[in-house]
């Protein structure tokens, strides 16, 4: 019998078929509620997240590392940024040479694997398991390649992505460039709860942020910060954004231009969502404290990758009057802020946009 013809073929999905772990689609998804399955790649339990505006770059595997136990040795030709969800331990990086880096890091730790180097995490904890959630470039990977030896048993050694020693041991060098692109190079942040952010009023009510080079790699990770009682400015940009809450708790407003409603998504610490291609969005904070989310995207300042992603990180904090990408206070729906002063008098925090949105009298 004839061998059907290949039509239409996604080589990452039908890989992901035969890894034989969990899936899960959804806008957005609580980490730490994941199930997960054994993965024999990976000597490890895992599930794979796709969420619906992941593009056609990125992914989500979440990891569980045994207690008192390490998963596979593993290097392959996607690139991976780490988030930590719980747990302690530690990872180890094995350069072309035999050189070896390792760090240890903690709930809240960022760090990036250096492509296609040889690495293992190890969890420090005898008693409980630790959670890992790794975004990767494994889909846009697959899908060039569409061959599974050539991507997991690759020799070539990419010497330039590993660092230098510091860029493992939670140092980095700071690259000034002006509000909301200044750039931390590292490979490791081992507490993005207490990293020093810079600055980023442009973005809103006195914001702050920092973008990272990890691994000198493609992929884009930033993180940013609300202060008490305020909120970002709406913008848009492509999809693939996967936006992890660190601290504090609030939610996001997301609607396509010309919706009468928006869609909602809560996040806390576990919480990762994606904002679909040109879909605005726009985060709140409503806790006590100031709120921090990471991002993770493919294509960074560095490395931008599409032209479309270069027009995002030029214009993500120019008003769409003037050919960007952001919607001004004053130019929002008034609804916006009325759905935000309703929720701050649920948890009792104090409004803070006085000085910066105008209400109606």
């Amino acid at each position: 019998m004839a061998e059907e013809p290949k039509f239409l073929v996604d080589s990452y999905l039908e890989w992901l078929k035969g890894e034989g772990v969990p899936v899960v689609e959804d806008f957005g998804v609580d980490l730490l509620a994941v199930e997960t399955a054994p993965w024999a790649r990976m000597g490890a339990d895992a599930a794979f997240v796709n969420l619906k505006g992941r593009g056609d770059f990125i992914n989500v595997v979440v990891i569980d590392v045994p207690a008192g136990g390490s998963t596979d040795p593993q290097k392959h030709l996607y690139e991976e940024v780490v988030y930590v969800l719980s747990g302690t331990g530690s990872t180890t990086i094995e350069s072309a040479d035999g050189t070896q880096h390792s760090f240890e890091w903690g709930p809240k730790s960022l760090f990036a694997l250096p492509l296609n180097a040889r690495y293992r995490h190890f969890n420090a904890s005898g008693s409980e398991p630790a959670r890992l959630s790794s975004t990767t470039s494994a889909p846009i990977t697959m899908n060039l390649f569409h061959n599974e030896d050539f991507v997991f048993d690759n020799p070539w050694a990419f010497g330039e992505r590993v660092g230098s020693q510091k860029h493992f041991s939670g140092d980095g060098d700071f690259i000034p460039m002006r509000p909301g692109r200044h750039m931390w190079e590292t490979n490791f942040v081992p507490d993005l709860a207490s990293f020093e952010l810079q600055k980023w009023s442009a973005r809103g009510a006195g914001g702050s942020n920092m973008m990272f080079v990890l691994a000198d790699g493609t992929m884009h990770a930033h993180i940013s910060e609300m202060p008490v009682g305020t909120y970002k400015k709406g913008h848009r940009h492509g999809a693939d954004f996967h936006v992890y809450a660190v601290t504090g708790q609030g939610y996001s407003l997301l609607w396509y231009e010309g919706d009468e409603d928006f869609h909602r998504v809560d996040w806390r610490h576990g919480v990762v969502y994606a904002p679909p291609d040109r879909m605005f969005h726009q985060h709140f904070n409503i806790s006590p404290d100031p709120a921090r989310y990471l991002a993770v995207a493919f294509g960074g300042l560095r490395y931008p990758f599409t032209a479309d992603k270069r027009k995002t990180f030029m214009g993500m904090d120019v008003s769409l009057k003037e050919g960007g990408r952001q919607i001004e206070y004053e130019d929002q729906n008034p609804a916006i802020h009325e759905l935000y002063a309703k929720e701050l008098a649920k948890t009792g925090a104090e409004m803070r946009m006085q000085d910066f949105v105008a209400t109606r009298g």
